[in-house]
């Protein structure tokens, strides 16, 4: 919060800018100014003409800057979505600016892929470890039967075993293998050697300790430039960062390094809609470069290389992991705030909060796709 910003609630200005906000907001549930716990409070004048001209981005760097407050920023996202605000949210000239660059550029090339990994995964593995559990999962658990986040994540890496049918002695690959959650699991559990690769110093470093007594080998590598054979690959979160232009050859890739009896999970979050688009404050300030693949987009760029045997849906699951998540943040940002700032609380308070509320709207998912080479005996997935 700047210097010259009101520590309290500011009488709402008189401008078109309110006013369109106000228009916009009536009928969602959210009020300006309000007592209830999704409610903005404002906090600076210029909020609403900041918000009308850069849309989403102007909403979270706003925040970030402190212009406005509210209790429950996931019941604000979610009851502004299920409004159809989500729609609005983003200006034509973001999402014009998105298509250009991703028409003409491959933004995760090669070269740009470490990006994201030395702008967000490399921001602090003390900040991760308060934030998540001890199995260190950075993507959806599985809710199913689960009564805390650790349970939830052990029973989320527990299904992807279980759907890639391990045997001891298998050979397994980890794409984009985060702080070794499941290399480490896989082979603790299931007696397999573990490859994973990651575009992260920081988790590469700490996912080596980790599995350090295993048969488990970290790679700070790119998956296109992978050789060999393995029984099995799985790729958990990691989707995310791939790019609809390089659809096409990370499936080839699975194909190239899997055997015809081999199979491969999918772990990804889904977009509904097959539009090529980012939201633009999730692009600049937590991972850039992304892109969410929608079903068609899944379906159609794999469909030349491999067989599709199975498709789970479990997104609502998210919106439950991400509130973990945010509650683990709050309870322990005060073991880290001398390494950080405010600025920097409050973006992660606003990425998770607004997360959640869009898997709560179901305005996006988690799928959970296992793949084949066509080999013929049936496949039956677990639940």
């Amino acid at each position: 919060m700047t210097s010259d910003t009101p520590i309290g609630p500011i009488a709402l200005p008189d401008t078109r800018s309110r006013r369109i906000v106000e228009r916009l907001l009536a009928g969602s549930g959210v009020t300006l100014n309000g007592e209830a716990p999704q409610d903005i409070r404002v906090l600076h004048p210029d909020v609403f003409s900041r918000i009308l001209h850069q849309g989403t981005l102007g909403l979270g760097e706003t925040y970030m800057e402190g212009w406005w407050e509210c209790e429950r920023i996931d019941q604000m996202a979610h009851l502004m979505l299920l409004h159809g605000l989500g729609q609005h949210a983003r200006t034509p000239s973001e999402k014009l600016m998105y298509r250009l660059q991703s028409g003409f550029r491959n933004l995760q090339s090669r070269t740009r892929a470490y990006m994201v990994g030395e702008a967000h995964y490399d921001l602090g593995n003390d900040l991760f470890e308060r934030m998540l559990d001890e199995t260190m999962c950075y993507s959806c658990g599985y809710w199913k039967e689960a009564e805390d986040l650790a349970a939830a994540q052990r029973a989320k890496l527990e299904l992807a075993c279980q759907k890639l049918d391990l045997k001891p002695g298998m050979r397994v690959l980890d794409i984009g293998c985060g702080w070794g959650s499941f290399a480490e699991h896989a082979a603790r559990h299931h007696g397999v050697s573990v490859t994973g690769i990651t575009i992260s110093r920081e988790q590469a470093a700490l996912a080596r300790e980790r599995c350090a007594e295993l048969p488990v080998e970290i790679l700070l590598q790119d998956y296109r430039d992978l050789d060999g054979q393995y029984d099995r690959i799985v790729s958990i979160g990691m989707f995310e960062h791939v790019g609809h232009r390089n659809y096409a050859t990370y499936f080839e890739t699975i194909r190239r390094l899997m055997p015809s009896d081999g199979l491969f999970l999918l772990h990804t979050i889904g977009a509904n809609r097959s539009e090529i688009s980012a939201d633009p404050w999730i692009n600049r300030y937590i991972f850039p470069n992304g892109t969410l693949p929608s079903a068609m987009h899944i379906a159609r760029e794999s469909e030349d290389h491999l067989l599709m045997e199975d498709w789970q849906n479990f997104g609502p699951d998210y919106d439950r992991t991400l509130m973990a998540w945010l509650a683990n943040f709050d309870a322990h940002w005060h073991e880290i705030a001398p390494r950080y700032n405010e600025r920097t609380r409050r973006m992660f308070r606003y990425y998770l909060s607004v997360c959640a509320g869009a898997f709560r709207a179901r305005h996006l998912q988690l799928w959970q796709v296992v793949f084949s080479r066509g080999r013929a005996r049936r496949y039956d997935a677990p639940r």
